[in-house]
């Protein structure tokens, strides 16, 4: 028996009782996710909600958003402003307790708020905790109320500095530099969610204005979700009008668009209480389950399939499909703080029994486009045979293989996922100087020969007759399609290794869109990454350097080389460096750098490679042309 320690050393005294917001000090990711880009800008969608929550309520219009010049974020509306009065329970005011202690808002009692997205009312007092500063100033009552705080803590007693005609609430807030990594907001970034939240509330006018560059953007959208799944099918061929359907039902309110179109891809987002749900919930399982079950009776009824063919599955009435699913409910019960999943029940049945109703009504009643609809989803069927078949094969072939490609894959001698590392390089020279430089324990090299297809435009039963995109699914030993299980991935890293040239971007680009398009849960799970090859090497005498940028390379020509004349050699191609070069430069983990592949915005992705690599090409033509100046080390 190990020998133990002494217990004296730990007792009550060793047991620490953080007050107020110390917590959310100590612990910032348990309240916000992270502290990195995107734990900053959850502060800002935290007061941003709370204005929502107003308009929801239906006493507020406009949600102004402003970047200011000094670091800071500005939320404004014109809602019934925050209350003031002295709180019975806190002895403070009303605005103070919100601002200042966890779990206070008007959303867990009666008369406050019929519906929330702010549901666990930690938004305003995580913000404030999270805050170098926090300036709250508040109109009601014909006055102008304000008060400060400091890191969540009050800087003096609520002071009414003037008169207002109007009501609402003006939250300014400068994010703490001893918490986050970086403090500066990023107006894309804001500019794509409050987008995302006009269609969501139709009828709310939201303004931003960047101070900092002097631009200002107005979203408003009286179409609503309808006008959210036109915005989003833009840049495709649409089959039909959108559908739409709302319903105010005793579980809540739901509402839903939805469009096919001939894409290949489904582009599904589901919301509740205008809460982006990436992981759907029982909202997304309602109506994914009423679709199906609804073309395929449709079909029956009307002869479209036979007798003896089975019915539809699940992915073929989901191919091409646009969908928006918003649902409001008075208490919903979502999985953890990020709030990325929702639970309840009794929305499931709720929002299938609505969902159901509608779309068995609209397709009796537009017959063509039922046809329509059900032809592409036939046509997914076949599809689905097919890429079964040449699923079959190929996991046949890699496991009559061994899982090994002769002449392809140099696999590591490691069987550990959790270590192994898979390089997938372009060309067989870059390919030959990586099997030779790399740590034939843990790195595996699969080079890859010429551009893979152009999986944007192709479905899954072309896609793996392809000898590339074949090689690299039996290497990375998780399956394809249906059968895919990211758990069963034999490499924990797969790097993307190409030159740094225009056929490497290229080629790169292939290969993001595969695993955007076929394997997303890879990228999901942080298993991507872009390897950072140098762009020049300095020498001068013995001294050599390398530089992976422009910038980097004349900081090192001015500290290490002043009055000598180096040489400067400009790498074309990963075959120019010879093994010892790639590992020292580029493999080796010790200094290498490299790029995690994430999906921080799933809607803008879905955009960006629909530009890049769909079937239209005026959009690309339009995208080529707004960033050709923005080039660099443009090599042709």
């Amino acid at each position: 028996m190990a020998d133990l320690k002494p217990q004296s050393a730990y007792g009550a005294d060793q047991i620490q009782i953080l007050e107020g917001l110390a917590a959310v000090r100590k612990r910032p990711g348990m309240y916000i996710g992270t502290t990195d880009v995107a734990g900053l800008h959850h502060l800002v969608w935290e007061i941003v909600d709370n204005a929502i929550d107003e308009a929801m309520a239906g006493f507020c219009k406009n949600i102004t958003v402003k970047l200011l010049k000094d670091g800071a974020c500005s939320v404004e509306d014109d809602g019934r402003g925050i209350p003031v009065e002295t709180h019975k329970k806190t002895g403070k005011s009303a605005l103070e307790t919100v601002l200042t202690v966890l779990h206070a808002g008007g959303k867990f009692g009666d008369g406050g708020y019929k519906v929330s997205g702010g549901l666990h009312g930690v938004g305003a007092s995580v913000v404030n905790a999270l805050s170098v500063k926090l300036i709250a100033e508040v109109m009601r009552d014909n006055k102008l109320y304000s008060q400060e705080y400091a890191r969540g803590d009050a800087q003096g007693k609520l002071q009414t500095v003037g008169k207002s005609t109007q009501t609402g609430t003006r939250i300014t807030f400068y994010p703490d530099p001893q918490i986050f990594e970086h403090t500066e907001f990023d107006l894309q970034t804001v500019l794509n969610r409050l987008r995302q939240q006009s269609y969501l509330t139709k009828g709310i006018s939201m303004t931003i204005i960047d101070e900092r560059t002097d631009q200002m953007y107005r979203f408003y959208f009286e179409g609503g979700i309808k006008a959210y799944v036109q915005h989003l099918n833009l840049k495709k061929d649409p089959i039909g009008e959108v559908m739409y359907v709302e319903k105010d039902a005793p579980e809540g309110y739901i509402e839903i668009a939805l469009q096919y179109s001939q894409a290949f891809s489904e582009n599904i987002f589901s919301f509740a209480n205008n809460i982006f749900t990436p992981e759907g919930g029982m909202h997304l399982t309602g109506f994914r389950s009423a679709l199906t079950r609804t073309i395929n009776a449709y079909a029956r009824k009307h002869d479209l399939l036979k007798e003896k063919e089975e019915n539809l599955s699940s992915d073929d009435v989901r191919e091409g499909l646009t969908a928006v699913i918003s649902v409001k409910l008075g208490n919903p019960q979502f999985e953890g703080q990020t709030k990325s999943k929702l639970g309840n029940p009794e929305i499931r049945t709720a929002t299938e029994a609505v969902f159901n109703n509608y779309l068995d009504e609209y397709f009796e009643e537009h017959p063509s486009e039922a046809r329509g609809v059900f032809a592409k989803c036939a046509l997914a069927a076949r599809a689905r045979l097919a890429a079964r078949a040449a699923r079959d094969t190929v996991i046949r072939k890699g496991l009559l293989d061994g899982l090994t490609l002769p002449g392809k894959l140099a696999d590591c001698s490691s069987r550990d996922p959790s270590i192994s590392e898979l390089y997938l390089v372009e060309g067989d020279s870059a390919g030959g100087s990586a099997k030779q430089g790399r740590n034939r324990e843990f790195q595996a090299i699969l080079p890859l020969k010429g551009k893979i297809l152009n999986v944007e435009q192709a479905r899954l039963d072309k896609i793996l007759a392809n000898a590339e995109i074949k090689a690299l699914v039996i290497a990375m030993g998780a399956g394809v399609g249906e059968q895919f299980d990211v758990t069963k991935l034999r490499y924990n890293k797969i790097v993307i290794m190409t030159d740094a040239d225009v056929d490497g971007a290229h080629i790169r680009t292939l290969l993001l869109t595969l695993f955007f398009r076929h394997f997303r849960e890879v990228i999901d799970a942080g298993h991507i990454y872009i390897a950072q090859p140098p762009l020049y090497k300095i020498t001068s005498g013995k001294m050599a350097k390398y530089a992976y940028t422009d910038d980097q390379k004349e900081k090192i020509l001015a500290k290490d080389f002043k009055d000598k004349t180096p040489g400067i050699q400009r790498y074309k191609g990963l075959g120019e460096m010879d093994p010892q070069q790639l590992w020292e430069t580029t493999m080796d983990p010790s200094v290498r750098s490299m790029l995690r592949v994430t999906i921080d915005d799933a809607e803008r992705a879905d955009s960006v490679f629909d530009t890049l690599m769909g079937a239209e090409v005026a959009p690309r033509k339009k995208f080529i042309q707004a960033h050709a100046k923005s080039v660099k080390n443009l090599d042709i």
